[in-house]
């Protein structure tokens, strides 16, 4: 796929302070990209520059390989959806999603025409006159893309707007939108904080902390190979341990030493070490390296969430068989299923924690 935006060097700040700090980023035609993160992180003053809302202090925003800093929202080719719709109440469904034709001034046939097929594309063929007051939150956002889609832009910037809805309908809304990404053919550029949004959704994910990318990859990458602990805590849940990496493919944790399949970190260099709570296998105690209690047990559905106190250390474990809440029970992995990282600074931490028994720290982003 082409390149068709492009955030070369962006450096924003607000009062002094760095919300941006030289971000680097290159966009695909016709891909599906979430920039994920906490509050605070910069991902959507970074959606906001884009859409041209926002003119960076420094560094170049180039679109279709022209520099469109200057460019004001109207004069390109986005259009954006929020997570409060902004939809006209004294408009019907009708008149809403063709308010942005009658803009550009488009004949009535041709406004009919798109009105209709955007009606199609979001399932509400039949509410042509409806009053938007008299819909439901998921009919209103569906209101509110087909209303952005009428125009015919190139890219579609998405800033949160599942956030309002149910966690069923935001699930079904989710599938709708890539649905909607796929058959029409455009970029889309969506906002969240919500992990499973990001990996349900998208082609490549842009995983944002303090103003800066921490890593861009394929949902499948991120959640299997993150490369730093912050990475690795925020997209789902994990086992975070500090680490020594005697040599290549051998790891040190809690003074046990550990077969591993990473390489390059150099001998006895300190690590971050991570291993997803599903990736754990629960045995008798004499049967691993790792022993510890079952200090509670929480039914999840599709599977019991353990927290087993091993070696200063409260482990996640994920399984469809749940030990008993006092019981000694060991822990095991492959080799494979030990992803090691490079050490982060302690400023760096991500909220759960990375020390052997260390507090939980609240390092949540300055808005």
């Amino acid at each position: 796929m082409s390149i068709l935006i492009t955030l070369n060097d962006i450096v924003v700040s607000f009062d002094g302070e760095k919300i941006l700090d030289h971000i680097d980023l290159d966009i695909h035609d016709k891909e599906f990209v979430t920039l994920l993160g906490p509050s605070g992180c910069g991902k959507t003053t970074t959606l906001r520059i884009i859409g041209g809302f926002i003119t960076p202090d420094s560094g170049t925003v180039t679109f279709d390989g022209k520099k469109i800093n200057q460019l004001p929202p109207y004069k390109r080719n986005v259009n954006t959806v929020f997570q409060r719709y902004a939809l006209f109440p004294h408009l019907n469904v009708y008149e809403n999603i063709a308010f942005g034709l009658r803009v550009k001034k488009l004949p009535e046939k041709e406004i009919s025409k798109r009105v209709q097929e955007m009606l199609k594309l979001v399932g509400l063929v039949g509410f042509e006159k409806r009053s938007t007051a008299r819909l439901s939150g998921g009919q209103q956002q569906r209101v509110a893309i087909a209303r952005a889609l009428a125009i015919h832009p190139k890219v579609l910037l998405l800033d949160e707007p599942l956030g309002a809805l149910d966690l069923k309908l935001r699930k079904e809304m989710q599938i709708e939108l890539k649905r909607i990404q796929e058959q029409l053919e455009i970029t889309f550029i969506y906002v969240t904080h919500d992990q499973e949004e990001a990996l349900t959704m998208s082609d490549r994910v842009v995983v944002m902390n303090g103003g800066k990318i921490q890593q861009i990859g394929s949902p499948v990458d991120i959640y299997n190979e993150p490369v730093n602990a912050f990475v690795a805590d925020f997209i789902g849940e994990s086992n975070i341990l500090s680490g020594l990496m005697i040599r290549d493919k051998l790891v040190e944790i809690g003074g046990r030493q550990f077969e591993c399949v990473d390489t390059g970190f150099g001998e006895n260099t300190p690590v971050d070490v991570v291993i997803r709570p599903e990736d754990i296998k629960l045995v008798k105690p004499e049967d691993a390296q790792i022993s510890g209690v079952v200090e509670s047990v929480i039914f999840k559905g599709v599977h019991y969430e353990m927290l087993i106190d091993a070696y200063d250390f409260r482990w996640i474990v994920h399984s469809t068989q749940a030990a008993e809440k006092g019981s000694a029970v060991g822990l095991t992995f492959v080799p494979y299923d030990i992803h090691i990282m490079h050490k982060m600074p302690k400023e760096e931490y991500p909220l759960r924690g990375i020390e052997p028994a260390s507090e939980p720290e609240d390092t949540e982003e300055a808005k």
